[in-house]
Formats: structure tokens, C-alpha cells, sequence
């Protein structure tokens, strides 16, 4: 195993730091229903992994919209809108253990930079996080709107990472944390170990398959120092 420390963390954010209790998805069925007039246009679509850009691509195709950029503009307007009204007006919470890991990589003796690697588009999560006391922890990161590919996302957030730290990181050096297995894929296509946590899209069983380098229920299961020795 390699002798290199952690330098930089990225974490997922729905199902991984926070619950918002669906808050993204009843934000796009909203969005779709009131600035385009389509009912239930989310039915039997995944969310779970993907990215804010590529599913509104998605929906558009499904329901005849065309993909131009006033209709995103117009669709992220209204979303953002709509989310804020959402998170303020039902329950949501931290993830098990989540704020003790983050404390616990503050108070390390090297302490890694703390970023975002997530299918949301920034403002977006910036609104999730900010309802939850959060946003203010992170100092970069890779979104939604950086791309649509989330593999892209993982390189972009390695990049500024890299450069927020003043010199090129290598994959081993950056720790992804994320609760699906294509949170996974996505540490794999930067070279990154992954840590996966069975809070939201995927069981335990599911996340091993996915071969990450560790895989538990919670952040409360495994020490942090550990972790950052890689």
C-alpha cells in the first residue's frame, strides 16, 4: 500500500454529508411542472450518482425540450428557487458521524484540504449546504456545471486542489468519499482511493462490489488517521 498521506478529501454530498429528504428531485419535478409545464417529468429516473446537468439534458430529451441555453438558464433560475423554498420547509439532517470526520481531519497533525466532488451544480449545493451550517467548511471542488461526466468533475476538483496547495497531486493523494458505486468510478478515474459509506444510494454489499479501497456503514466506523495514511 502506498506511503503517501492524504492531501486532499472530496466528499459527495446527498446521501453522503447531508439528507435532505429528496429535496433535489421534488426541486427538478417543480422546476419542470411550473417553467415548462410538464407533470410528474421525473418518474423513473434515477438521481442517485448522476449529475444536475446531465439529468436535466436527460429530461429534456424525454419531454421534447429543446437543449438550448436559455431553456437551462430558465430551468436553473426557477430550480434554485424552488430548492431554497424546499429545504426550508422540511427536515433534513447530517449524515452518521460527519461532522466528527470533518473535525477530525481539521485537528490531524498535516490536515488535508476539504473540498466537493458532486453531481450538483455549485449554486445548488451551496444552497444544500449553507440550510445545514455546512458550505463554509469546503474550500473547492468539482460540480455539476464544471460537466456533465462525473469522471471530468473528479479531474477538475483534483486540478484545483492541486492549485489551491501549489503543486500537482498525484491520484493516491486524493481521498473520494461518496455512498454509491459510481461515486466510486469516479475516484478510479483519477487514480484516488475511495472511501464508500452505505448512508444513501447503495447497501454495503452493493459498495464492495464496486471494489472501493475501503467501504463501511458510517463515518462514525473508521478512524481518520487511518484513513489519511492512505
Amino acid at each position: 500500500m502506498s506511503t503517501l498521506r492524504i492531501r486532499l478529501v472530496l466528499f459527495d454530498i446527498d446521501g453522503t454529508l447531508l439528507h435532505t429528504g429528496g429535496a433535489g428531485r421534488k426541486a427538478f419535478r417543480e422546476t419542470f411542472a411550473t417553467a415548462f409545464g410538464v407533470s410528474n417529468a421525473i418518474e423513473g429516473v434515477e438521481f442517485s450518482g448522476r449529475t444536475d446537468t446531465s439529468l436535466v439534458r436527460e429530461l429534456f430529451r424525454r419531454h421534447g425540450i429543446e437543449h438550448t441555453p436559455a431553456h437551462v438558464q430558465q430551468f436553473f433560475s426557477c430550480y434554485y428557487q424552488w430548492l431554497g423554498q424546499i429545504l426550508e420547509h422540511q427536515p433534513g439532517k447530517a449524515c452518521p458521524g460527519v461532522w466528527e470526520f470533518m473535525e477530525g481531519l481539521r485537528s490531524s497533525p498535516a490536515p488535508p484540504l476539504i473540498g466537493l466532488l458532486t453531481g450538483n451544480v455549485r449554486l445548488g449545493a451551496e444552497i444544500k449546504l449553507r440550510q445545514f451550517g455546512m458550505w463554509q467548511e469546503f474550500v473547492t471542488g468539482g460540480f455539476g456545471d464544471d460537466h456533465e461526466d462525473r469522471g471530468q468533475i473528479a479531474r477538475i476538483a483534483k486540478d484545483r486542489g492541486s492549485w489551491t496547495l501549489g503543486r500537482e497531486l498525484l491520484g493516491e493523494e486524493v481521498m473520494v468519499i461518496g455512498d454509491t458505486p459510481l461515486d466510486v468510478a469516479c475516484a478510479r478515474a483519477i487514480g484516488a482511493p475511495c472511501l464508500a459509506v452505505a448512508t444513501g444510494g447503495a447497501t454495503l454489499e452493493q459498495l464492495r462490489e464496486s471494489q472501493p479501497r475501503w467501504a463501511t456503514t458510517d463515518l462514525t466506523t473508521i478512524p481518520v488517521q487511518d484513513l489519511l495514511r492512505g
